[in-house]
C-alpha cells in the first residue's frame, strides 16, 4: 500500500495538482469587466458622443490593435517606456497600440489621403501602473475625432473645441473648463528664459506636471532631475503662472521678450484668431489660455488642450480646483510626414475623448441618484394567462420579432401569470402581450401596461402597431 501511495503522490505532483489552489480567480492587473448596468451607462456616453461626431460630419476607421514596433517608437517622448511590447511571433516585432492618433498618422501615410474627418472609437493600451479609482487602466477606450488636411488656419481647432464642448455639456457631469495652450509658444517661452534647445522637450513633460504639483516641487524637479539653471526656471515661472483670455494673449503680444520670438509670436497670432473664432461659436466662457498647458507627447506642433472637469471651493475667492482631465487634443502637422517615405505633410488636429474617467464619473452619479438602469431593451414580454398555451406564445413571439419589436417570453412551458409580470416589474418592460384562450377565439391579445396595470384588447393585425405607437 505504502508504495502505492507513493506512486500516486509522485503522479499528482507530476500533474502540478500543488499549484492549482493557488490560482486565483482575477482580472489581469489594470483591467476591468463592465456588467450588463455599466454597460447601459457607457453605451448611452459613446451614444452621445458618436451623435456629435456624426453631426460635425465625420466618417469612421477602424485600426489593428497592434502595429509594428517601430511605428510607434519615438512618437511619445518620455511616455514610450510604458508601451506594451509582444512577444515575437514570426519575425516581427510588434507593439500594442498607445493611442489612436499614431494608427491615423500612418493609416493616412500608407493610403496616401491628405484630406479627412474622421472618429475612431477603440481600446488602447498602457504598461502604466494603473490608480484604477481615478479611472487609470492599462486597457481603455480611447474616442477620437480628428481632422486632416491644409486648411486655413484654426478653423478645424476651433471646431475640435467646439466638439469637446458639446460633449462636456450633453453629458452633463459638472463645471469644466478646457485650458489651451500651443507648443510654439512653449518653446518661444523656454527659448527666451534660457533654456537649451535639447532640453526643450524634457522641461515640457515638467511644466506638464503643474496640473499636479505645486510649482515649487515642479522647479525643483527642473534643477534637480533635468539639470536646469535656477535663472531659467525663475523665468519660466513668471510666464506658466499666468492664464486668462483675449487680454492675457494681447499682453504676451507685447510682451518685450516674447515678442522678439518667431515662434512665440506666430503661436500667440494663431492663438488670438483662435479665440476670435471661439467667441463666435459662443463658448469662451469655459476656455482658459493657460501657459502651464504643456501635454507631455512629442508630436503636437500647434494649439494644444485639455478640458477639466472644476469643483468650485466652498469660499467663493478660492480658484476653481481641478478634479482630472476628461478629454485633450491638439495639432500635429508634423507625424504623416514622419511615415511617408517622400516625408509630404499632412497638417492634422484632433480630440480625444477619456471616456474611462467619463464613465467612472457617470456610473457615481447613477449610484448617487438611485436611478433604476435598464439592461435590454424589450419592449414587450409575450405571456400567457392559462396553460398549455407555449405553441400560441412561440408563434405571437415570432410574428413581433419578425416584424422588429423587440420582445422576450419566459422559457417555461406553463408560467404563473404573476411570474411574468413580476419579470416585467424587475427588469422594466413597459408592456405585456397576453394569450389567452378567450383571446385566440376572439382574434385578439390584451396588451398591458406595466406601470399602470391598464389593459386593452387589440386585434392580432394591429398589435405590431400598438406596440411602436406605445414604446416610440
Amino acid at each position: 500500500i505504502a508504495k502505492e501511495v507513493a506512486k500516486l503522490l509522485e503522479m499528482k505532483a507530476q500533474l502540478g495538482d500543488e499549484g492549482k489552489s493557488k490560482f486565483v480567480l482575477k482580472t489581469p492587473k489594470g483591467t476591468r469587466d463592465y456588467s450588463p448596468k455599466q454597460m447601459a451607462i457607457r453605451e448611452r456616453v459613446f451614444n452621445a458622443i458618436i451623435t456629435c461626431f456624426k453631426r460635425h460630419g465625420a466618417e469612421v476607421i477602424d485600426t489593428p490593435v497592434f502595429e509594428l514596433k517601430e511605428t510607434l517608437t519615438g512618437k511619445y517622448g518620455e511616455d514610450s517606456k510604458l508601451i506594451y511590447d509582444l512577444k515575437d511571433q514570426g519575425g516581427e516585432l510588434l507593439s500594442l497600440r498607445y493611442d489612436l492618433t499614431v494608427p491615423f498618422a500612418r493609416y493616412l501615410a500608407m493610403n496616401k489621403i491628405t484630406n479627412i474627418k474622421r472618429y475612431h472609437i477603440a481600446k488602447v493600451y498602457r504598461r502604466d501602473n494603473p490608480a484604477m479609482t481615478r479611472g487609470r487602466y492599462r486597457e481603455f477606450y480611447q474616442c477620437d475625432f480628428d481632422i486632416a488636411g491644409h486648411f486655413d488656419p484654426m478653423i478645424p481647432d476651433a471646431e475640435c473645441l467646439k466638439i469637446a464642448h458639446e460633449i462636456l455639456s450633453e453629458l452633463q457631469l459638472g463645471d469644466f473648463l478646457i485650458k489651451v495652450n500651443d507648443r510654439r509658444i512653449l518653446d518661444g517661452m523656454f527659448a527666451v528664459c534660457g533654456v537649451p534647445d535639447s532640453k526643450f522637450r524634457t522641461i515640457c513633460s515638467s511644466v506638464d506636471k503643474l496640473d499636479k504639483m505645486p510649482w515649487e516641487d515642479v522647479r525643483s524637479e527642473m534643477l534637480g532631475e533635468k539639470g536646469l539653471s535656477p535663472e531659467a526656471a525663475n523665468r519660466i515661472g513668471e510666464y506658466v503662472q499666468l492664464h486668462g483670455g483675449l487680454e492675457l494673449i494681447e499682453q504676451l503680444l507685447q510682451d518685450p521678450k516674447l515678442s522678439q520670438n518667431q515662434l512665440a509670436k506666430e503661436g500667440l497670432g494663431d492663438m488670438k484668431l483662435l479665440f476670435e473664432y471661439l467667441t463666435l461659436f459662443g463658448i469662451t466662457g469655459k476656455i482658459s489660455f493657460d501657459l502651464s498647458l504643456a501635454r507631455g507627447l512629442d508630436y503636437y506642433t500647434g494649439v494644444i488642450f485639455e478640458a477639466v472637469l472644476v469643483q468650485q471651493e466652498n469660499n467663493h475667492e478660492e480658484e476653481p480646483v481641478s478634479v482630472g482631465s476628461v478629454a485633450g487634443g491638439g495639432r500635429y502637422d508634423g507625424l504623416v510626414g514622419m511615415f511617408d517615405p517622400k516625408g509630404r505633410r499632412v497638417p492634422c488636429v484632433g480630440v480625444s475623448i477619456g471616456i474611462e474617467r467619463i464613465f467612472s464619473i457617470m456610473e457615481q452619479k447613477v449610484e448617487a441618484s438611485a436611478e433604476k438602469i435598464r439592461t435590454t431593451e424589450t419592449q414587450v414580454l409575450v405571456a400567457s394567462a392559462q396553460k398549455k398555451l407555449l405553441e400560441e406564445r412561440l408563434k405571437l413571439i415570432s410574428e413581433l420579432w419578425d416584424a422588429g419589436i423587440k420582445a422576450e417570453m419566459l422559457y417555461k412551458k406553463n408560467p404563473k401569470l404573476l411570474n411574468q409580470l413580476q419579470y416585467c416589474e424587475d427588469t422594466g418592460i413597459p408592456l405585456v402581450a397576453i394569450v389567452g384562450e378567450q383571446e385566440l377565439k376572439d382574434g385578439v391579445v390584451k396588451l398591458r401596461v406595466v406601470a399602470t396595470r391598464e389593459e386593452v384588447d387589440v386585434r392580432r393585425e394591429s398589435l405590431v402597431e400598438e406596440i411602436k405607437t406605445r414604446t416610440s
